[in-house]
């Protein structure tokens, strides 16, 4: 049954919310990471603030796996809606509560531990967003528009980052560097409770999507979902693992780190690689929309694959055009770069949600995702800093993007022979559930 139009916009809200609110604090984290650092780790060098202002960063990451796990089976045992409502609670008033810490001339050592605490639970709550809310929108949405509907998911982690920029620039542009030291930088993560606040009452006026409602009605929610998708689900968690793959490097790499990379390799000044991201970003929302409509009409498989051997026969030539061109060149090759990273975004959502059964969706979808975006998304940055300084060659962050899109292309070649959980081949070609051999024994109980 095709919800209404009207429930469908709610969905959308509601899932596109939660992540708006998780990327766009990574955003303002980062942006302000030099000014976090003067107000937590006072008494140190600039250099070593920094270093430890980006470790307490990393440490969302390190959580997320564990969150994954904890998402996952609530996510399956008590209901995507219930998952959803939860951490988006949960994460918002972790943001909100770091603008009210107290920093290193209040309290000493106990302000950077406080905030690497509140970064842990942002960590551990957001760990639940991304799979929950690409779930929640594949099993509400028409099946022939689940590649276009969940593409809600990644263009929110965008329009997050995109907002976080627009208001940490609007307020150095405006405050004096003592005001943001002392009080301008709470004010984006104060945005953050009544943001959270409206995706919770949004979430809580959905009912639970239709697929999970129908199996609390068959009584075939799973009772041990974790045990389920680790002993009957192996060969899908190592393909969603790989297919996320390229997904974390490119991320990171393309919109988070490359600003980075702009101004210390390629000698562009802040403002300049600060648009150069920002019209990346607003092309690239618009791009994973597409994306995950063309998903639906030529098959994932394709649209993945594609985006893997896009990066794995451009990113070197590509990278090295970044180092003879103007500014406008680099917006326009950043962009196209982004474009590229779209064709693998838009895409992701509904192949991981379709790649596992219903049953056991939210949690082989969460552990996936958070485990290889801790592995390679959070050290992507690092590794291509590394990359550099070891060799010596500016373009070596394109050899990694390179690799990551030769690997994406044998994970969807091997994904070929293993059975989708979920159909996706639209209302005339089968059920929405279909079983593989090691499923059709039933459930773990």
């Amino acid at each position: 049954m095709t919800p209404a139009p009207s429930t469908m916009r709610r969905v959308v809200s509601a899932s596109f919310i939660g992540n708006l609110v998780e990327w766009f604090d990574y955003a303002v984290y980062g942006y302000l990471a030099t000014t976090i650092a003067g107000v937590f780790f006072l008494g140190t060098s600039p250099t070593a603030g920094l270093l430890a202002t980006f470790s307490v960063f990393a440490s969302s990451f390190i959580i997320r796996p564990i969150g994954g796990l904890f998402w996952g089976y609530f996510g399956d045992r008590v209901g995507r809606r219930n998952a959803l409502s939860l951490s988006i609670l949960i994460m918002s008033a972790a943001t909100f509560v770091i603008a009210l810490l107290p920093g290193h001339a209040q309290v000493g050592i106990a302000a950077p531990l406080l905030l690497l605490a509140t970064r842990l639970v942002q960590g551990f709550s957001a760990a639940g967003e991304y799979a929950g809310a690409s779930a929640f929108l594949y099993e509400y949405a028409p099946r022939k528009r689940r590649g276009l509907c969940t593409s809600v998911v990644p263009a929110s982690t965008a329009c997050g980052l995109l907002l976080g920029s627009l208001v940490v620039t609007a307020l150095t542009s405006t405050l004096s560097d003592e005001a943001m030291s002392s009080w301008g930088w709470r004010v984006p993560f104060l945005l953050a409770a009544p943001l959270g606040l409206i995706g919770r009452y949004i979430r809580l006026k959905l009912e639970d999507t239709p697929e999970y409602r129908e199996l609390e009605g068959q009584q075939s929610a799973v009772q041990a979902p974790l045990r389920d998708v680790f002993a009957r689900n192996k060969a899908r968690l190592l393909i969603a693992f790989g297919a996320t793959s390229l997904n974390a490097v490119g991320f990171y790499v393309l919109l988070s780190y490359m600003p980075t990379y702009l101004t210390t390799e390629l000698g562009l000044d802040e403002v300049s690689s600060s648009v150069s991201t920002a019209v990346t970003l607003v092309i690239y929302i618009g791009a994973v929309l597409l994306m995950g409509h063309a998903s639906d009409r030529v098959g994932r498989p394709m649209m993945l694959t594609t985006a893997g051997v896009l990066f794995a026969v451009l990113s070197i030539p590509v990278f090295l055009l970044l180092g003879t061109s103007g500014v406008v060149g680099v917006v326009l090759i950043h962009a196209a770069l982004g474009i590229i990273l779209s064709t693998n975004d838009g895409t992701l959502p509904a192949f991981l949600a379709e790649l596992f059964p219903t049953h056991v969706r939210y949690s082989g979808f969460a552990f996936s995702f958070n485990t290889a975006n801790a592995l390679f998304g959070g050290t992507a940055p690092f590794v291509a800093t590394s990359l550099i300084h070891v060799s010596g060659d500016p373009v070596a962050p394109a050899w990694y993007l390179a690799a990551a899109g030769v690997a994406a292309v044998l994970v969807m070649r091997a994904a070929r022979h293993v059975p989708p959980g979920a159909d996706p081949r639209g209302p005339d070609r089968g059920p929405a559930q279909q079983i593989s051999t090691d499923q059709e024994k039933g459930p773990a109980r």
